[in-house]
């Protein structure tokens, strides 16, 4: 049977997307039977809301990069003290509550690690290569992203197996660099993507947007659908049956990109007309020390207009809370500012019988348009124009605030979007067929 490595990144004890992806598909993967998997974390452990399939070792060790980054004498610590350095248990309790780190320090990082054995974490190369070599001796490496392929390359020839990487959000990292290192950074990525032997993405617009973002041919790209484990959602019935007062719901993480704050605002629009009155709001997701001044700003706009008893937040919320929370709400909005290159929170809505409204923007129109389980609606006027300029999509959305109520005046509508959404998700979204999209590729590069 051959086996495939999947390089993960953990993001220092967030729930993160990405993670969850990679969880899920690797699961599903060793489930099919067909390939034995290793899901191996990098710089943290990973940390998802149902079973974590992940080795207990971490490689670049967060940790270690940091220091071998900050301090130049730490690049020539011995063996054993690395193998300290990078324990997962030490990992997870030092960047348990990390604070945002400075953005010159992730610019020279992010730089440093794309170039992998010329960069400052050469030592973090070697240890890699020789486990692979060594113990895990794969068939085939998939990469999480590219911001962690600097040795792809190196892989490649000491190796002697296809290397392919996953596009997941690279570009919203890398537009959070500030100069210089977002121009150097964004080069290197781009050199790192048209090194690897292809690149999986989960929809025809995000791989359009990332071919002309990293100059990568648009053939290098690979289709695969995205999906989730549809078995915690089975027992779900759809919403928006009930006599009782209708709840919006937002779950994701709660930062700028994510368009919480659009959101509230379009909330408090609506609850200024008389059919809303009795409107809730239900928020939930993981939320940074660091945006939890900005978040506030905003929530707290909602006790100013006089609705603080209509409305609440939660955060950091596991598998247990998720399900609870999509069974309390009658619609689901992210409206997000960036191009959203998966868009897993649409089909855990979608598998509970949730309906959603997302901008037409970056994967969320060819999710709609597979599952027809919601609507679409403008962009933020603030998002930029290099990123809805290919995209067509018909009928033509209207703003937030417009679609969010013409939708929530319409039970029937919401019921039946629910019903279409979730048999989409349960039918064409499952974490079983990204599997078998994902080996099938795979077969084909052996």
């Amino acid at each position: 049977m051959p086996h495939l490595v999947y390089l993960t990144a953990g993001a220092a004890g967030m729930f993160c997307g990405s993670c969850m992806h990679d969880n899920a598909l690797a699961k599903a993967i060793q489930a099919a039977g067909h390939w034995d998997v290793t899901l191996v974390p990098t710089y943290t452990p990973i940390r998802t809301d149902e079973e974590n399939v992940s080795v207990d070792q971490v490689f670049f060790g967060g940790i270690n990069v940091y220091l071998q980054q900050k301090m130049p004498f730490l690049r020539w610590l011995p063996d054993f003290m690395d193998r300290w350095l990078d324990r997962p248990a030490l990992i997870r309790r030092l960047t348990a509550k990390a604070s945002d780190t400075s953005p010159k320090l992730l610019g020279q990082l992010a730089v440093s690690m794309l170039k992998g054995r010329n960069g400052n974490q050469r030592k973090e190369v070697i240890r890699l290569i020789k486990w692979l070599k060594q113990e895990a001796k794969p068939d085939a490496i998939i990469l999480t992203n590219v911001l962690i392929g600097g040795c792809v390359k190196d892989l490649q020839r000491e190796l002697r197996v296809p290397v392919l990487a996953t596009l997941q959000g690279d570009d919203a990292f890398l537009d959070t660099l500030p100069p210089p290192y977002a121009k150097q950074a964004t080069e290197l990525a781009g050199q790192v993507a048209n090194d690897c032997d292809g690149l999986l993405v989960h929809s025809e617009n995000y791989a359009t947007y990332m071919s002309k973002y990293l100059n990568v041919p648009r053939s290098k790209m690979h289709l695969m659908r995205l999906g989730i484990d549809i078995d915690p959602w089975r027992n779900f019935s759809t919403k928006a049956n009930l006599d009782r007062p209708l709840v919006l719901g937002y779950l994701a993480r709660l930062a700028p990109e994510k368009g919480v704050h659009r959101l509230i605002d379009a909330y408090l629009g609506l609850k200024k007309q008389t059919e809303f009155r009795d409107l809730q709001l239900r928020v939930a997701g993981w939320l940074g020390e660091h945006r939890r001044d900005w978040f506030l700003s905003h929530w707290n706009k909602i006790a100013a207009a006089g609705f603080a008893s209509d409305a609440q937040y939660e955060t950091d919320v596991d598998r247990a809370g998720k399900l609870q929370f999509l069974s309390e709400i009658d619609l689901l909005c992210v409206p997000t500012q960036h191009v959203e290159p998966k868009g897993l929170f649409v089909l855990e809505a979608l598998a509970a019988g949730v309906p959603v409204v997302v901008p037409a923007i970056g994967a969320f129109p060819e999710l709609l348009a597979s599952t027809n389980g919601g609507r679409l609606c403008l962009p933020d006027p603030s998002t930029p124009a290099t990123i809805t300029a290919h995209l067509e999509v018909s009928p033509a959305p209207t703003n937030l605030e417009q679609t969010l109520r013409e939708l929530l005046l319409d039970r029937d509508q919401l019921r039946e979007l629910g019903q279409k959404g979730q048999t989409g998700v349960f039918t064409k979204h499952s974490a079983a067929c990204m599997a078998h999209e994902t080996t099938e590729l795979l077969n084909r590069f052996l």
